[in-house]
């Protein structure tokens, strides 16, 4: 999983906001809602990206675009307990 989310921060590095974000929706868990609440932020979708920031438990990230992806990719590739979370039966 922690591979496919990097590659979904990867896409949304590269502008590929469509492929970040259907890689994205598969996903539950801390880093894939972070990452949710970043795609739907620099789309200008707040009340989205809300939503998504308080499925991660945290609030919205004080920062530029940039600052949030590097701290993204940090705790994607750190291991962090729970920020990796799994992909949901179908």
């Amino acid at each position: 999983m922690a591979k496919l989310l990097i590659e979904a921060l990867d896409k949304a590095e590269a502008g590929e906001w469509d492929a970040a974000h259907e890689i994205v929706q598969q996903y539950d868990g801390r880093g894939a809602a972070w990452l949710h609440a970043y795609l739907h932020k620099v789309e200008g979708d707040d009340s989205n990206a809300r939503y998504w920031y308080r499925k991660a438990d945290m609030q919205p990230f004080e920062g530029d675009r940039y600052e949030e992806l590097y701290a993204l990719r940090q705790e994607l590739t750190s291991g962090t307990e729970g920020m990796m979370g799994q992909k949901p039966a179908t």
